[in-house]
């Protein structure tokens, strides 16, 4: 199981402790051993007493009983330690998971964890590498560039405008994040099996949210309809749906990098990538867009993972959806996956890109689609036969023009890539 819920496991079982306490629930011995337990498994102190795999009930219930026992053992221990006479004996089920069900623990567990990666792992690596993204536009806003669609020549454009628009599609993956963490902030914990909140105190749900919001400095609250946040998993599904249109933004990212930097002379090689390892075994200086290539790779499984989470998602059955392991598995490998590669790609890919400039005019120099700009003056069918008379006779556009009676002074006023890069001002 991952180790984030693992550790959230851990958080949960302290704050029930301290809030069971405090409502004459446990005795405050076996509670504070039971807290302190608790918090070294949040640490991370006693993970390898957690040996269970994803494949397990659908509602954790062995996880949960893990973490009781665990917990259970080791305040057990700390009461020996603090008095040799103490015959307490922490039991794993009337102390440890007080209050609680594996059924609104694990959703618990499942969305504390996935609040603390988005906010603390993801969403870092999301605006590092939007703000490498953001300085190269800001560097390369002068160098004019063919800008292409269909995968055909098209009018012109700056390379820093074009990488304005990858800056944009992290920015606004940064903002679909920040929009589903409401969501995950709201907490099962309190409807215990059903949603009904049998076993437990009123006022438990909320003094265990504002207790974990105290100790991570996120602000959950208890989920308004219990029966709702035990059924389904919806929130984890909605957060799923904006990692895999940050891996759909990545893969654009990622693929059109790579083909801008594609040659280095038999391709469009306009970027300079990187030489971070040799590329070939068996051919001598070849380098490879390898970054590009693990970003691409990382969305392929991203895009995988969204099929498990949806599916798992929609396979809720009445009171409970019992298909919790494989979905916060899937959510936080995909967190981890975006994360990471979002920080890998940042620091060895874009901000050591260069721009081959003489490429670039080159290109620019020899496109067709500049004549666009003489469309408004001499209308679109005239434009046309410039364009398929330089394509057929092997001409540039000025002569083809000048063939059709343009002449060149007219044809350099009008087709110019510096006025091309905004639309004309209107003349009052």
């Amino acid at each position: 199981m991952p180790e984030e819920l693992i550790r959230a496991l851990g958080a949960i079982k302290r704050a029930a402790a301290l809030v069971n306490t405090r409502a004459g629930q446990l005795d405050s011995a076996v509670g504070s051993a039971i807290a302190e337990a608790a918090a070294e498994v949040r640490d991370g102190k006693l993970s390898s007493h957690f040996p269970l795999i994803i494949w397990q009930t659908g509602s954790a219930t062995q996880t949960n009983m893990n973490a009781n026992e665990v917990i259970a053992r080791r305040a057990s221990q700390l009461l020996t330690q603090k008095s040799a006479a103490s015959a307490i004996r922490v039991h794993p089920n009337d102390h440890v998971n007080k209050g609680q069900s594996s059924n609104d623990t694990i959703p618990t567990a499942m969305h504390v964890a996935t609040a603390l990666q988005l906010k603390l792992r993801l969403l870092p690596a999301l605006k590092q590498l939007q703000e490498s993204l953001e300085l190269k536009a800001a560097a390369w806003a002068h160098i004019i560039k063919v800008g292409r669609t269909h995968a055909q020549d098209a009018t012109p454009l700056t390379l820093g405008q074009e990488f304005s628009g990858y800056a944009a599609q992290v920015a606004a993956g940064v903002r679909r994040v920040e929009a589903c963490l409401p969501d995950v902030l709201l907490l099962a914990q309190g409807a215990t099996a059903v949603g009904t909140g049998l076993n437990t105190w009123q006022g438990f749900d909320v003094a265990i949210a504002e207790q974990l919001a105290e100790d991570t400095g996120l602000a959950f609250s208890p989920a308004p309809n219990k029966f709702e946040a035990i059924a389904s998993h919806d929130a984890l599904v909605h957060v799923h749906g904006a990692l895999n249109t940050l891996a759909a933004s990545f893969m654009k990212i990622g693929n059109d990098m790579r083909l801008l930097a594609s040659g280095p002379r038999c391709g469009i090689g306009e970027l300079l990538l990187p030489s971070n390892e040799p590329g070939s075994s068996i051919m001598p200086g070849k380098v490879n867009p390898t970054q590009c290539e693990m970003l691409t790779m990382v969305c392929c499984q991203v895009m995988g993972n969204h099929v498990a989470v949806t599916t798992a998602g929609a396979l809720g059955l009445w009171e409970l959806n019992a298909f919790k392991p494989v979905i916060i598995a899937n959510v936080l490998r995909s967190v981890r996956l975006l994360a990471d590669a979002a920080v890998s790609f940042s620091g060895k890919c874009v901000q050591g890109c260069e721009a081959n400039e003489a490429r670039i005019a080159h290109h620019l120099e020899h496109t067709l689609m500049s004549v666009t700009a003489l469309v408004p003056h001499i209308g679109y069918d005239k434009a046309a036969a410039i364009a398929k008379t330089a394509v057929a006779q092997h001409l540039s556009l000025a002569q083809a023009a000048a063939q059709l009676g343009i002449d060149d002074k007219a044809f350099r006023l009008y087709v110019d890539p510096k006025k091309m890069l905004e639309p004309f001002a209107l003349v009052k």
